[in-house]
């Protein structure tokens, strides 16, 4: 048999027998179909082509009867195997579906797509067998077992041994599941099954102590488990935390399953499983069975069976978009996700923290194992618990000085985080109180204080750059030039530019003055003034454009729009093009320590740094300013100071799920979300009006 990537083929409509089935975001591109109709009860269902319901739920089994009577074939719906971050109870939507038109993958009591697949006659007709699709089956396993995914990921990050302590002998794990579960009654266990389960695995395993591991519906305490109480039994302990299902299996020497998909993850990571129920990876020569399936009759590799659940029964939707992607697509949106919550692991103290900032700094610190609290000052933080554990940070905004901090500062080993506003931030300005859609945390300094290291700064100093992770920073610097993305993202507008005929261009950047990155990182010349005049006569005869920050643009920051004092310097002071256009004609910048020049970079325009931003001093830039000896002695390709300062470094977040995602996506969402105007003079009025409406959409956003 093959695959399910045909089920749907000259399928126009599908007739859902679940409302929530055909309101689902994303389930009819996954399913290949135009459109998806809700149907209760069958009515008006006689437009559809394919019938779909979920499992052997009421509307999985209202669309099989109604398919049977109508002549016409019907889709089976589940979730797949790589589900969601969070649980299907809290309402998180489904990265992954399995589809079949056959039964249930689960149902052991009669055929199903996958079983039809796994049966498959050896030889070349067996789709199975193909070397192209094995080879990406174990890569993907690969993947799954190194960053821990299971088919929820919003488990801890801490090692295993927090919960289930040091080896001392031999552990076996049991796996509870939820009572009365569907896979339970149709994958062939007994009635006292799980009974039976718990005592075979005290008498195989004499010398074993037993983890019990709950499910993680029953752990939140929305269900029940169907092992019933263990409490109190001889050599057996109660796992009821969130353990990573990964980490818990390589840490047993064996586990004992009904039909849990934790039994297939353990024969990912190579520990032996056995089975009192039939799951879709029984029967296959890869399990101890107690149970049989005569229909089963082939040994298959691991490889085969993942093969043939992950990758041709399931569909996958793009976390970012909802659109179809490939496995690929969600295993590393799920890596992505486990990465930042092991970073934010502890309990944060935002200190100083204006309120609206508060509620996307709270998500971009999300972690299972994870907690901010906010704090006005660092009294007030002391007072709710800073220093009393181990994992206890300081977090503040930029260069900002915590309040109240004393003489003392901070608690003895608590050690200060900085979060400043990423590289590709918004569509719009954040002194209009727009919300960022990148952020970064720096545990040493912060990337625009030169004084110090940064972790950017050792980042881009030590990292091992591999070619897969530098091509993809190529591609990514080529869209952030194709798509005119910059820091801020406001509506195209072409530079009035006209030089004489072969006369340079030398793009000048104005910056706010008593910005920190000028206090820090500037020495003798310190003003966006004094950079002009210096540039000025530094190429007399070259046409200088000055463009004016658009914060001082907007009267945000700094002194104002008074631009008359730079226009008997500049050829032209720049107010209604984009920055893009402006980096588009000139020849070369010239900046104190704008992020302009890492953008003209980008762009390949040569740049000359007055100041010490954190881009010079890898031999891209001509910097007029040395910088300290010892310091950033490597000398970077344009492709790594991207792959640091762009992908390594900061987190992004996706506004519309929550979720971190890429820089890529982030680009391609500010490239469509410009701000319609440059906020050139605006009055004051029209300023606040633009905070107010930023604060009631972060206020009521979903």
């Amino acid at each position: 048999m093959g695959g399910t990537k045909d089920l749907t083929a000259h399928r126009r409509v599908a007739g859902a027998f679940s409302l929530g089935l055909a309101r689902r975001p994303g389930l009819a591109g996954a399913l290949g179909v135009e459109a998806i109709r809700w149907t209760p009860a069958g009515l008006g269902a006689r437009s559809a082509d394919v019938a779909i319901g979920w499992g052997l739920r009421p509307s999985g089994v209202a669309a099989r009867r109604w398919a049977a009577r109508h002549g016409r074939p019907c889709l089976t719906l589940e979730d797949g195997f790589l589900r969601s971050v969070r649980l299907g109870v809290e309402g998180a939507p489904p990265l992954s579906i399995l589809v079949d038109d056959l039964g249930v993958h689960y149902d052991a009591t009669r055929p199903s797509r996958l079983e039809g697949l796994l049966n498959g006659p050896p030889g070349p007709d067996d789709t199975l067998a193909e070397p192209a699709l094995l080879e990406r089956a174990r890569r993907c396993i690969r993947r799954i077992v190194e960053e821990g995914l299971s088919k929820y990921n919003f488990a801890s990050t801490r090692p295993v041994e927090d919960f289930i302590g040091p080896r001392r002998g031999p552990r076996v794990l049991v796996v509870d599941q939820v009572a009365r579960d569907r896979s339970i009654s149709h994958g062939l266990v007994a009635p006292d099954g799980f009974r039976q389960m718990l005592a075979a695995a005290l008498d195989e395993n004499p010398d074993a102590e037993i983890l019990v591991k709950t499910h993680p519906d029953v752990a939140a305490g929305r269900r029940h488990g169907a092992l019933g109480p263990v409490a109190g039994l001889h050599r057996v302990r109660l796992l009821a935390q969130s353990v990573n299902p990964i980490a818990l299996a390589r840490a047993v020497d064996r586990v004992y399953v009904a039909t849990s998909q934790l039994g297939f993850e353990a024969l990912m990571v190579g520990t032996p499983v056995t089975c009192v129920g039939m799951p879709f990876y029984a029967g296959w020569g890869l399990t101890d069975d107690r149970v049989a399936c005569p229909r089963r009759r082939r040994g298959r590799s691991l490889a085969e069976v993942f093969a043939g659940a992950y990758l041709l029964c399931a569909r996958y939707l793009s976390p970012d978009t909802g659109r179809r992607c490939e496995i690929e697509e969600v295993i590393e949106h799920l890596a992505l996700q486990r990465h930042w919550f092991a970073e934010n692991a502890g309990r944060i103290y935002g200190i100083g923290f204006r309120l609206w900032k508060r509620r996307f700094v709270r998500e971009f610190l999300e972690s299972p194992d994870g907690e901010v609290r906010f704090c006005r000052s660092l009294d007030a933080a002391c007072r709710r618990g800073l220093g009393r554990t181990d994992r206890d940070k300081a977090l503040v905004w930029g260069m900002r000085e915590i309040p109240e901090a004393g003489r003392d500062g901070l608690p003895d080993g608590v050690p200060l985080w900085r979060m400043e506003d990423g590289f590709l931030r918004s569509a719009g300005l954040g002194s209009d109180l727009t919300r960022p859609a990148s952020l970064v945390v720096d545990r040493r300094g912060i990337y625009f204080d030169p004084r110090t290291p940064s972790d950017l700064e050792v980042l881009l100093e030590t990292a091992d750059f591999g070619p897969d992770l530098l091509a993809r920073a190529r591609a990514l610097a080529q869209q952030v030039v194709s798509q005119r993305v910059s820091k801020y993202n406001f509506s195209w507008c072409a530079a009035d530019i006209r030089p004489r005929k072969g006369q340079r261009v030398v793009l000048v950047p104005g910056q706010v003055d008593d910005d920190a990155s000028i206090r820090m990182g500037a020495s003798v010349v310190r003003t966006s003034f004094d950079l002009l005049r210096t540039v000025r006569d530094q190429v007399p005869d070259a046409y200088i454009v000055f463009k004016p920050h658009p914060d001082t643009l907007g009267g945000n920051r700094g002194a104002g729009p008074d631009l008359g004092r730079f226009e008997p310097f500049a050829d032209r002071v720049e107010v209604d093009a984009d920055l893009h256009s402006c980096l588009e004609v000139a020849d070369e910048v010239h900046t104190l320590t704008s992020l302009v020049g890492f953008e003209a970079l980008l762009r390949g325009k040569p740049v000359t740094t007055y100041g010490l931003p954190f881009y010079a001093g890898w031999g891209l830039t001509r910097d007029v300013v040395p910088f300290p000896p010892g310091r950033r002695t490597r000398r970077l390709s344009l492709d790594a100071l991207v792959a640091g300062t762009l992908i390594l470094y900061p987190r992004y977040l996706n506004r519309e799920t929550a979720a971190f995602t890429t820089p890529e996506h982030v680009v391609r969402g500010l490239a469509q979300a410009r701000h319609p105007t440059l906020p050139k003079g605006r009055p004051w009025p029209v300023r606040q009006a633009r905070r107010a409406w930023n604060l009631v959409r972060e206020a009521t956003r979903g």
